[in-house]
């Protein structure tokens, strides 16, 4: 198998890694564990999560791989120069593994670009020619060379001419002095009432004479002065323009799928209409959508997600992060169903290293090589494909009209119709022939509900023995999901370096919003920090997104948003009232409670959202101590993965909890919850599609 670019560094045995400042040999790897042989001939055995917590960690020799891909910014970029960076994609492909899709593409190995005969040199050289044949310009060798090291460092980004993509200047070529008499201008008519803006050039045109002269500085046309004062003007001073869209373009290849003989290797992925009525939040009822990622090696289901509506785009990006992320178990599971008790997993002995990992739900975790996927618009988007590209996931689209292609995911749903879906109210069946006469009365599941019921089912799954899963040594004892995942890990030899969080930031979903002196308001929420005080009322540097500036945004914990700033860096940026929330919580909690909020019309709309706030606090409160009712506890079943008690029972004679001082008196009151765990208490990753920090892990254990 050729190597694939880009490709994760992987920790394997005879591999040499700089631990705490020392090199170490890795000679052993043990699950989770990882022996190493220290210089001086001692042994250290370091966990894996651990090992890679280390600020000087590196593996001796292995290329730095590429961060998530910036790929809000290339779609900003002009359809003409995207055009032509994914041509030159295609051309440096060619010249480094003579192939255009890159290596194990199909296609023949073209003579001129043929790495056997001939050199790095001679191949750039050839293609040089061939780019100027075909009217690229004059292209020269060194142009080849650049392009092919730009693409290396910064994949399609560094393909892009970014002339393109530069941004603009406000004020353009015009005059400084012109430029400072029109600050001036706009500074002496703040605060008074509006005029025109063709009542603003007389006043200009005083301030440049006063200042330099009659006649010194040339007279502006009109057009200039017009459009120096629209870009320079506050936004509550000029009405903003629209946003335009920028089309996403769509592009795959079809590959026939190998077999996998590590957990990883192959993923298919597929989304169907799950066959159980659900409630969705408008009252109707109908079928979810379900897209299940299964692991061909394991059979493991590594992410199953029900959306209410048809899959989008960012819910398949967010795929990647639910796969590579451990799955939290709910509090009322029982202990098998947890990582620590599940007795064909290699990671039970973490239990004794941090008692934490006993609430890990007993499912594989994996970091996909390749994905096989239908023709469908999310899977073959080029948002999506970036993405798993500069995450060292190769993609491949299933041929037409060809169902055996990924035949395992397809056989999966037949699985989860089986042994999940037929057994709930609801239950749709195959097709209309087999429809119960009173289907529509029997459902009372939401979407929700759902899809906690579906979490707790493939812990379930991961334990029963599959058929199509035989070990060597024992080819007549059909093997679980876990016990083969356990088995070919220690055979791989190797562990992959999980993602960081930046990497997890750049594949939240995209939004643009605008900067206002109140800070950036979604749905009702304002977002604000200090760090917003030099962009307030300022336009993007981005070009082709009306001034708006790029929002990356976590669905499922809409506490803080991310801001990418000039500097390139995603920048968090709190929701005004997060320290008064202490539990992750979803729009559609949100809604929830803007729905049942009494809005007076003499509110403002700061007094309101506070209100909103202090309304959701109670809610999540309610529900940790028990006093929720059943629809506010499957509310926030989703949206938070701390535990959520039952009321406890009263204390026999006293009418008090168990464990209750005496001068409670029994009061219902839930002001004794002042010592609600802190927002720290909870990160984003508890939040289904949240982050990983591998640094905060390592300091706990």
């Amino acid at each position: 198998m050729s190597a694939r670019r880009n490709a994760r560094p992987a920790v394997k045995v005879g591999a040499h890694v700089r631990f705490r400042d020392v090199k170490w040999q890795v000679v052993a790897l043990s699950g989770q564990d990882i022996h190493l042989l220290g210089p001086d001939g001692g042994g250290e055995v370091v966990l894996a999560g651990h090992l890679f917590a280390d600020p000087g960690f590196a593996i001796v020799g292995a290329d730095a791989p590429q961060a998530a891909p910036q790929w809000g910014l290339f779609e900003t970029a002009p359809a003409a120069a995207r055009e032509k960076a994914l041509a030159w994609q295609r051309h440096v492909r060619e010249v480094e593994c003579g192939l255009p899709g890159g290596p194990g593409s199909e296609g023949t190995v073209r003579e001129p670009y043929d790495p056997e005969r001939h050199t790095l040199a001679e191949r750039e050289q050839a293609k040089a020619e061939e780019l100027t044949a075909l009217g690229f310009g004059r292209v020269s060798r060194t142009t080849v060379q650049r392009m092919r090291l730009a693409y290396r460092k910064q994949g399609l980004w560094g393909l892009l001419d970014h002339r393109t993509t530069r941004a603009s200047s406000p004020t353009g070529r015009a005059d400084e002095r012109v430029v400072a008499a029109v600050r001036e201008a706009l500074r002496r008519r703040r605060g008074r009432s509006k005029g025109t803006i063709n009542g603003l050039f007389p006043l200009i045109n005083q301030i440049l004479q006063d200042r330099h002269g009659p006649g010194t500085v040339p007279a502006p046309s009109q057009a200039t002065l017009y459009r120096l004062v629209t870009n320079l003007a506050r936004p509550g001073e000029l009405p903003s323009g629209p946003v335009r869209q920028v089309p996403a373009s769509v592009d795959g290849r079809a590959f026939t799928p190998a077999t996998a003989l590590r957990p990883g290797e192959q993923v298919q992925v597929d989304t169907t209409r799950l066959d159980v009525l659900a409630l969705f939040d408008d009252g109707r009822l109908a079928r979810p959508e379900l897209t299940i990622a299964v692991d061909v090696a394991t059979r493991a289901i590594l992410a199953a997600v029900l959306c209410p509506s048809a899959t989008k785009a960012v819910d398949a990006a967010l795929l990647l992060a639910e796969m590579a992320v451990p799955h939290p178990a709910r509090p009322t599971w029982p202990n098998i169903l947890r990582m620590d008790d599940a007795p064909a997993l290699p990671h039970q002995r973490l239990a004794a290293l941090d008692e934490r990992l006993a609430g890990a739900a007993a499912r594989p975790v994996a970091l996909p090589e390749t994905i096989v996927v239908d023709r469908g618009k999310v899977f073959v988007s080029a948002a999506f494909t970036a993405a798993c590209e500069h995450l060292g996931i190769s993609v491949q689209p299933a041929p037409p009209h060809a169902p055996t292609a990924k035949g395992i995911v397809e056989r999966t749903f037949g699985t989860i119709n089986a042994l999940f879906c037929q057994h709930l109210p609801g239950y749709t069946g195959s097709d209309v022939t087999r429809r119960g006469p009173d289907t529509e009365k029997d459902a009372c599941y939401s979407v929700a509900q759902l899809q906690d019921l579906l979490d707790e089912w493939l812990v379930h799954y991961h334990h029963r023995p599959h058929e199509g899963l035989r070990h060597p040594l024992m080819p007549r004892k059909a093997l679980t999901p876990n016990q083969m995942w356990a088995a070919l890990v220690a055979v791989a030899g190797h562990v992959p370096v999980p993602l960081t969080g930046r990497d997890y930031l750049e594949l939240l979903p995209v939004r643009w919003q605008a900067i206002t002196p109140a800070g950036i308001t979604i749905n009702h929420r304002t977002y604000d920090h200090d760090l917003l005080a030099p962009y307030r009322g300022q336009a993007s540097p981005v070009a082709g997104r009306g001034g708006k500036w790029e929002i990356h945004y976590n669905p499922h914990d809409v506490r803080q948003i991310w801001v990418r700033l000039p500097d390139g860096e995603l920048t968090e940026i709190p929701w005004i009232h997060r320290d008064h929330v202490h539990q992750p919580f979803n729009d559609h909690t949100w809604q929830h409670i803007r729905t049942h909020a009494q809005h007076s019309t003499h509110d403002d709309s700061q007094q309101h959202e506070a209100a909103l706030a202090d309304a959701l606090d109670q809610l999540m409160r309610r529900v940790h101590s028990g006093h929720a009712t059943t629809t506010e506890q499957a509310l926030l079943a989703r949206a938070t993965t701390t535990p959520v008690p039952a009321a406890r029972p009263p204390h026999p004679g006293t009418g008090l909890t168990t464990g209750e001082p005496a001068q409670h008196d029994g009061d219902d009151s839930i002001d004794d919850l002042d010592d609600f765990p802190d927002d720290n208490t909870y990160p984003a990753a508890a939040a289904g599609f949240g982050l990983y920090d591998a640094h905060e892990e390592a300091d706990k254990w």
